[in-house]
């Protein structure tokens, strides 16, 4: 089977973006289709500043909620990245492979090392590492697929290269992997800046919507999101970014289509109205299994360590096989 590999950083409560965009594919169609890994990836949370019991907080959260969404445990394999030694043994091989110009070239790099300094914060060395530790995520399990967002497509090129760079180098170790794009996954903005996608860390929660936000919030927020100067339902990203937000949502929500539910609707009040409900609906199975799960902490530790060790047991030999390429000494 061909084998997928995602995760998601407990940077932030999970919002609608982040399961619209990524996890309800995760869980109806990747999960049955491959040999599917997913894995919150903790480390990556410290490249900033953070609080520690709040990034254990969110990481059990996040967790839960990967399979208060339909992640089976007896389908793919679920974990915590720091559960899995390989991905911090892996990720300085890769720190070895790639050169300094292509991390300090990473968009993402560049655009948070000048937030962490505009906010007087000191720039952290593992940021700039961090597409080293997202190789290593990758290749330690000879993952086929990554489905990532665009955002995310210059990391797995650069895992690409160091991928055949290291095979080259050193022998075949590494499964080259490509990163998809999948269509069905929905571009979800922020209700208050319709031009932004909707993040889980914005200091603005106003136009956020989070998973475990009660049914009174997700309809405030819909409510109040901003539309557009004019008074026509039109679906027009460039001309009318708000109320094309609007209807891309109701269109994930209902399975409709953007363009065909805009010539319903002769206001943005009744839009609006009707997208705050089906967003309430979408979530609410997912709120309450969350809620029986988090009453349940035994049951989602075991799924947990579960999945860390067949995790393990896929890294390990692949890992242990580049340790022994690169020219380092077998333990005894």
């Amino acid at each position: 089977m061909t084998r997928i590999f995602s995760g998601i950083k407990p940077t932030g409560h999970l919002t609608l973006g982040n399961y619209l965009g990524a996890v309800r594919r995760w869980v109806e169609v990747d999960q049955h289709r491959a040999d599917a890994l997913f894995s919150v990836v903790d480390l990556h949370a410290l490249t900033v500043e953070h609080d520690p019991a709040r990034v254990r907080r969110l990481s059990r959260q996040a967790a839960t909620l990967l399979l208060a969404s339909g992640l089976d445990p007896e389908r793919c394999t679920l974990f915590v990245q720091s559960h899995v030694d390989e991905h911090a043994r892996l990720s300085y091989l890769m720190e070895c492979t790639a050169t300094d110009g292509e991390l300090r070239r990473m968009i993402q790099y560049k655009e948070k090392s000048v937030r962490a300094r505009a906010a007087g914060q000191s720039v952290r060395l593992s940021l700039l590492t961090y597409p080293a530790l997202m190789a290593a995520d990758i290749l330690a399990y000879g993952t086929d697929e990554v489905p990532v967002g665009e955002d995310q497509t210059q990391h797995v090129e650069l895992t690409r290269d160091l991928a055949v760079r290291f095979n080259q180098r050193y022998g075949h170790v590494f499964t080259v992997p490509k990163a998809t794009h999948p269509e069905v996954a929905a571009r979800v903005m922020d209700l208050q800046d319709p031009t932004s996608k909707m993040g889980k860390s914005h200091e603005n929660g106003a136009g956020i919507v989070y998973l475990l936000d009660e049914a009174e919030a997700v309809r405030r927020k819909v409510m109040r999101a901003v539309t557009d100067s004019g008074r026509e339902v039109v679906y027009d990203r460039e001309a009318s970014p708000g109320v094309a937000n609007l209807l891309d949502l109701l269109a994930a929500a209902t399975g409709a289509g953007p363009v065909a539910l805009a010539g319903a609707y002769d206001s943005y009040g009744a839009l609006k109205k009707d997208t705050a409900e089906a967003v309430v609906e979408l979530l609410r199975p997912v709120r309450e299994r969350h809620a029986e799960l988090a009453a349940d902490p035994g049951y989602v530790d075991g799924v947990l360590r579960a999945g860390a060790e067949r995790a393990r047991g896929m890294a390990r030999p692949l890992v242990d096989a580049a340790y022994r390429a690169v020219g380092l000494l077998p333990a005894v």
